[in-house]
């Protein structure tokens, strides 16, 4: 593992416009390759993900011991775990329709850039207070997780 590689990040054009690619090969039929969400479901799972990073959906925060270094080893280090619990918030979302759906996490993804100053930046429910440089490296761990979860 290379430490002092610059890590990805969904504020890096080049990135977001691969990962918008990778979204349009997405099936909604598309089969799991572990977990128990269909492709509908992740969907809508990572669009509340983007709605919580972008400070539009509210998340409870825990209180998690050692979550400094959780959240490094996470972020920049240790692959995204497999089957890690989630908020509840974050699962909540039904699909609606496929199409819909789709365009709604392609327009999260598109608008993945640095915030404004006058926009705060979130916390997270398991890491708690970030800097929006994690915010854009976890935004991109956490998209390729879901979609390698997919096979795109």
């Amino acid at each position: 593992m290379n430490l002092t590689a610059m890590p990805r990040s969904l504020y890096d054009e080049t990135v977001r416009a691969e990962v918008v690619a990778r979204l349009d090969r997405l099936q909604p039929s598309a089969a799991a390759r572990w977990g128990r969400m269909d492709a509908p479901k992740m969907v809508a799972h990572v669009t509340e993900w983007f709605r919580m990073s972008n400070g539009d959906l509210s998340v409870r925060v825990r209180r998690v011991p050692g979550r400094t270094l959780l959240r490094w080893l996470i972020i920049y280090v240790l692959p995204m775990p497999k089957g890690s619990p989630t908020a509840r918030e974050l699962i909540a979302r039904v699909p609606e329709s496929w199409p819909q759906d789709v365009a709604r996490l392609r327009a999260l993804l598109e608008a993945q850039r640095r915030r404004q100053p006058a926009r705060p930046v979130p916390d997270h429910p398991l890491f708690g207070p970030m800097r929006e440089d994690d915010w854009g490296v976890l935004a991109w761990k956490h998209t390729d997780h879901h979609f390698r979860q997919f096979g795109i």
